[in-house]
């Protein structure tokens, strides 16, 4: 007797089971955590200082926001060894929470915090690329005024480029993980030697250069006590956001029971370095009221505080830091296209979300239609709002899935007492309990502080809800068609 259902195509079949491959080395998961190092550390540290007015409290903020990355990299590294597969948050979410929890995370990555990234180092990358190219046409602008909150929205020829930009990395991906990861690899090497010739030049050249900067009394008038500080803690980590996503592409990580943890803490602990050097540099060479006022939401038009350091010692400091921030840049998306992408195809092979989004390119083995289907949904973010206000949104967002991450680990522990364990927590429970503990003080922190962004973003992860009773529901009456097959 012969089934009445007609069967799939070859093509079609091969492409649903065919499997990602692991071609990426200790090196390649390093230098896809150093990520991280973007346009934070070239932009952050002005919107910091007009919240905590002094250098001391900036660098705390830094330090701070270094160690709670530290710390979540740590729980991560037994996460991603315990259950080594594509897809990192999802995965950890699904098995500890089910299948709504992770459904949230998938959704709320694709929709805001995975493309919402890429739109907004996309657009800052575009503001240094202006520095080079005539870029300031702009053809509309409006204030929108949201729950007391004032929202700037702009189109012009920058928004456009970073939309180019944004496909152009997009398709890059898409052509394997072997081309991601060596133009990863080398956009890394670039953006250290850059950051390095910067925090060099303030130390050993600038014409400003004092250690007495870094005394500088706290700014009257700013400072406003924890609330102030945890907000510039939470701009600090925007720019350690991403240091998770490694364990996105641990389905493609060589020995991901070894190099997962290990990539983590080697990666964390360069980034925590790098940016805590760059910042003293910034404030040895340049006065503190020079980095109070650098571009920021508060000083759209001035030069950022990197560029105002590298100006004091070379007359085309503004150019010297804008090319190293555009070396950064294109690891930086390069790295978050790459990683993210792997969510929604996860998501699809478990069959919760659009199927194609799980299949496999024949020659390249990778999730064209998420790479391009991401792609496309950060040009639309990347259209929708300046740099500051689509990086708190994320960070809001991240911030409570990393909370429901870091608890996983307890879960995972009493329900997976049998999974491979080459990797544990050091100072378990103590650092898990803190990572999460400082997560959740941070979204409450985030919700008081920038209300308008935080709003956004429970709106976009709650609107995940119909979606997943959605594909819920489809599922069921998917398997409910399978099992009413005649059988052969």
């Amino acid at each position: 007797m012969s089934s009445s259902a007609a069967p799939l195509p070859e093509a079609e079949a091969t492409s649903a089971t065919r499997e990602l491959v692991r071609a990426l080395s200790l090196r390649d998961a390093i230098a896809l955590v150093l990520t991280v190092i973007g346009t934070g550390v070239f932009l952050k540290t002005a919107p910091m200082a007009q919240l905590v007015g002094s250098p001391s409290k900036v660098l705390f903020a830094w330090i701070a926001a270094g160690l709670l990355s530290l710390a979540g990299a740590l729980t991560y590294a037994e996460l991603g060894a315990m259950v080594p597969e594509a897809g990192g948050d999802y995965v950890f979410l699904r098995e500890a929470y089910g299948s709504m929890a992770a459904f949230l995370f998938g959704w709320t990555n694709l929709v805001l915090i995975a493309t919402g990234g890429v739109a907004a180092v996309a657009t800052g990358l575009v503001s240094f690329l202006s520095s080079f190219v005539p870029l300031d046409a702009v053809w509309a602008t409006r204030d929108f005024h949201i729950l007391g909150q004032v929202v700037h929205w702009r189109l012009g020829i920058q928004q456009l480029v970073a939309v180019a930009v944004i496909l152009l990395f997009s398709a890059i991906n898409a052509r394997g993980i072997a081309l991601g990861a060596r133009v990863q690899w080398l956009a890394t090497l670039g953006k250290l030697g850059g950051i390095a010739i910067i925090v060099l030049g303030a130390f050993l050249l600038s014409r400003t250069g004092s250690w007495q900067h870094l005394r500088a009394p706290v700014t009257a008038g700013i400072g406003g006590g924890m609330s102030a500080f945890g907000a510039a803690m939470l701009a600090a980590l925007w720019a350690y956001q991403g240091w998770a996503n490694v364990a996105m592409v641990a389905g493609e990580i060589e020995k991901p029971e070894r190099n997962v943890p290990r990539a983590l803490i080697f990666g964390m602990l360069i980034v925590i370095v790098v940016y805590l050097v760059t910042n003293v540099a910034y404030f040895y060479a340049l006065p503190f009221s020079e980095i109070l006022t650098a571009n920021s939401t508060a000083y759209r038009d001035a030069l950022p505080v990197a560029a105002k350091a590298a100006f004091t010692f070379f007359r085309y400091g503004p150019q010297l830091v804008s090319l190293a921030f555009i070396i950064s840049v294109i690891g930086t998306l390069n790295g978050i296209i790459l990683m993210n992408a792997r969510v929604p195809f996860a998501m699809a092979r478990d069959g919760v979300f659009f199927r194609h989004l799980g299949d496999l390119s024949p020659t390249t083995s990778v999730p064209v239609i998420a790479i391009w289907v991401q792609g496309i949904w950060a040009s639309v973010l990347a259209l929708s709002g300046t740099f500051d206000q689509i990086t708190t949104s994320v960070i809001f967002a991240l911030w409570i899935f990393f909370a429901l991450s870091g608890s996983s680990l307890f879960v995972l522990r009493r329900k997976l007492p049998a999974a491979p364990r080459r990797y544990r927590t050091p100072g378990y429970p103590v650092v898990p309990i803190l990572f999460v503990l400082v997560a959740i003080w941070l979204v409450i922190n985030s919700v008081k502080a920038y209300p308008v962004e935080s709003a956004a973003g429970l709106f976009l992860i709650a609107l995940g809800l119909p979606f997943f009773f959605f594909f819920r529901r489809a599922g069921w009456l998917m398997r409910a068609r399978m099992k009413e097959r005649p059988q052969s």
